[in-house]
């Protein structure tokens, strides 16, 4: 008897540690560019948020900012059954959903940032069965606080001519994000969009699109775009072209902390306010609360993240002297 009870004993005390031991679980960043600044970002917030969890690893995925090269991601992750998660930054909110199902049912958790995927870019609940949480923002919201910034400069102008630099218009998003400043713009007869240039969320060729802009338009009022990289890429474009973009009403997206200094040093009019750190880092516990068993908000609103207003001038940045942006751009 007292050997059986030593052995018993001995039993528990062995299986007690590895009973205690949560599951590892392998969660897979699909960035719609690794090259890409926000995506990085997204990125440094999900390894954070990892940090806090003994049992978590995470890996990132170049999307290209390819539609086709996300979409084989995704089915290289379901075939290979490393991953316990995946949290996307979708290149095509509505192509990717088919293969998001597909992994839903094969078991792999799924989170999305930055955009919700489905045909319905403005309904944050889940368009795609069983997936577990989108950490975005309506895009429609950000680019009415963006459109009503440029109605109430050009409130004493008339004209007022505007012109856009939007990312990529195959992108559903930005379709979207120009459809809304067209919409609001348009409801004033003073404001004229004289051009739309496609910056692809790159300095160089926003540099080229705005030339192209200026040749025809040098008497443009307003810059307005939807991406900080931009509007880098536009102020060279206007210092070659001799003038000065401190005096035109400039409204980038993204806040990075190259817009900061700029709106700061009174270069650049404003930005709209974005969180790539504090998104990425919500999506992480939030699929690791869904691995564990619980059960995440299905939706986590990215302006909930932080407290700022969504445009930021330079008149709160210098309400706000200890604000630091969440990416360097």
């Amino acid at each position: 008897m007292h050997t059986t009870l030593k052995a018993a004993i001995l039993s528990l005390t062995l299986a007690t540690p590895l009973s205690a031991q949560a599951e590892d679980f392998n969660i897979a960043f699909l960035a719609a560019s690794s090259q890409n600044g926000f995506n990085q970002a997204i990125y440094d917030g999900i390894k954070q948020a990892a940090s806090g969890y003994d049992n978590v690893r995470t890996q990132i995925f170049d999307g290209e900012f390819s539609a086709t090269a996300q979409f084989s991601q995704v089915e290289d992750i379901v075939a290979g059954g490393k991953f316990d998660a995946i949290i996307i930054t979708p290149n095509d909110t509505v192509g990717i959903a088919t293969a998001l199902e597909d992994a839903v049912k094969a078991g792999v958790k799924v989170g999305t940032t930055l955009f919700p995927v489905g045909p319905e870019l403005t309904e944050m609940e889940p368009q795609v069965p069983g997936l577990t949480v989108t950490v975005a923002s309506d895009p429609v919201v950000g680019a009415t606080a963006q459109a009503n910034a440029v109605v109430d400069y050009c409130a004493d102008k008339d004209p007022c001519k505007v012109a856009v630099l939007i990312g990529q218009l195959v992108f559903p998003f930005d379709n979207v994000r120009n459809d809304t400043y067209k919409t609001i713009l348009g409801e004033h007869d003073n404001i004229e969009i004289v051009a739309t240039g496609e910056g692809n969320y790159s300095p160089q060729d926003s540099m080229i699109a705005m030339q192209d802009i200026l040749q025809a338009n040098r008497d443009i009022d307003v810059v307005l775009s939807n991406a900080d990289q931009h509007l880098m890429g536009a102020e060279v474009a206007i210092a070659d072209a001799g003038l000065d973009m401190s005096q035109i009403y400039t409204l980038g997206g993204g806040l990075n902390q190259i817009a900061v200094d700029a709106i700061k040093a009174g270069t650049w009019t404003g930005t709209l306010a974005q969180f790539p750190k504090s998104m990425g880092a919500a999506a992480l516990d939030a699929m690791v609360d869904a691995l564990n068993g619980e059960t995440p908000p299905t939706w986590i609103d990215e302006y909930s993240l932080r407290e700022t207003p969504k445009i930021i001038t330079r008149e709160w940045l210098d309400e706000n002297p200890d604000f630091e942006p969440e990416w360097q751009g």
